[in-house]
């Protein structure tokens, strides 16, 4: 392959950026510049605007916090920070984001109950009511939205709901569907949405955000189990200090960031997104069936942000020669985290679109005729 053509990240994130989200990384920034700074209270101000989507934005009841590291430093800062000693955490898990949840809580001694379901199983609203009347010592709520170990979109609207109806926290890691998916936090019910920079937004790897109820925020001052992943006080530096982060911040990566925010908004904001995603999903699925291969899930039960799909059987399919073989022809895809079946992944996020598809068709049908492999 020629140096010069880039791979296309055929992965939930980090994904396939534009040339110019890139571009905007050249410029360096001072982490007490009031320009600077400037740039990081707009990105805080769009992403409240972003959680309000079909409505107003809704500034007087949400806030964001951004917080350096990956998108699971950012979880365990939420969960970290906002859990009283005397706070209980449901933690609904149906796949391997939803198991990190309960390994943070655990790490961290937060007391807290696992609803354990399958990973190609939709969470069920019903057993979660149940188990909040039973248990009455449960506080906060937490799942995951788009759950990638399948490519699962979990009912996040259901269950925001029943927390709410029975007073509980919500918190959702919309890591990989937030700004490719429309949702809104006052409808959902979140209480608290953690995403990162890499994932739908389309910036690059740096940091994450959290949304953030204010009235719920405001009440987990000393909660906080770490110095540096401690969210009430991140937050009150940027809210008194006009975008001022506590500690050294990945100022490229905001930059990238805000750039990648402005062209979102340029394609026509979340639900054209969403349009393009599905679209790409769609095709992707439509091309990999034609060509013998079966997905994981069903497309009921399918987000338009990665698909699953079964190692063909009895073929001698093996996942690093197929990969290689791929990534050759400029297309990176993702190996599979599913526990009881052997699959790879695909995703349809990024900077990618159906002609894109289009040319990954073509290229698995030339790596299945190299690999002399017959589905």
């Amino acid at each position: 392959m020629d140096d010069d053509i880039p791979y296309l990240l055929l992965t939930p994130g980090p994904l396939t950026t534009t040339r110019t989200v890139r571009a905007a990384m050249l410029q360096d920034y001072c982490t007490w510049d009031d320009e600077y700074n400037q740039r990081v209270s707009d990105i805080r101000h769009r992403l409240v605007r972003l959680a309000s989507h079909g409505g107003p934005p809704d500034s007087d009841k949400f806030t964001s916090v951004l917080m350096q590291g990956s998108g699971t430093f950012v979880v365990e800062a939420t969960i970290g920070s906002i859990t009283p000693a005397n706070g209980k955490i449901l933690v609904i898990n149906n796949g391997a984001y939803g198991h990190r949840i309960a390994q943070i809580a655990t790490r961290l001694r937060i007391c807290h109950q696992v609803l354990a379901v399958e990973e190609t199983h939709a969470p069920d609203p019903d057993q979660i009511e149940q188990i909040l009347q039973q248990d009455r010592d449960i506080t906060h709520v937490a799942m995951v939205h788009c759950e990638t170990t399948t490519g699962m979109l979990n009912p996040a609207a259901e269950v925001g709901q029943l927390a709410q109806r029975y007073g509980k926290v919500f918190v959702l890691d919309a890591m990989s569907s937030f700004g490719g998916i429309p949702l809104n936090c006052g409808q959902f019910g979140v209480d608290y949405l953690i995403s990162s920079a890499n994932k739908c937004i389309q910036g690059t790897p740096g940091f994450g955000f959290v949304i953030a109820n204010r009235k719920h925020l405001a009440a987990s001052h000393g909660c906080a189990r770490s110095l540096s992943l401690d969210l009430f006080d991140q937050w009150q530096e940027m809210e008194e200090r006009a975008g001022k982060w506590r500690y050294t911040s990945p100022t490229h990566v905001v930059r990238a960031f805000l750039q990648a925010l402005i062209e979102l908004d340029e394609e026509g904001g979340v639900v054209c997104r969403h349009q393009r995603y599905t679209a790409n999903q769609t095709r992707l699925v439509e091309h990999m069936e034609a060509l013998g291969f079966t997905t994981l899930l069903p497309r009921s039960l399918q987000s338009p942000v990665i698909t699953s799909f079964l190692f063909p059987r009895d073929t001698g399919f093996s996942f690093m020669p197929f990969y290689e073989a791929l990534k050759r022809r400029r297309f990176v895809i993702y190996p599979g985290k599913a526990s009881h079946a052997d699959t790879f992944r695909i995703g349809t996020i990024g900077n990618v679109f159906p002609d894109d598809v289009d040319q990954l068709a073509i290229a698995v049908r030339e790596t299945l005729q190299e690999l002399n492999l017959h589905i």
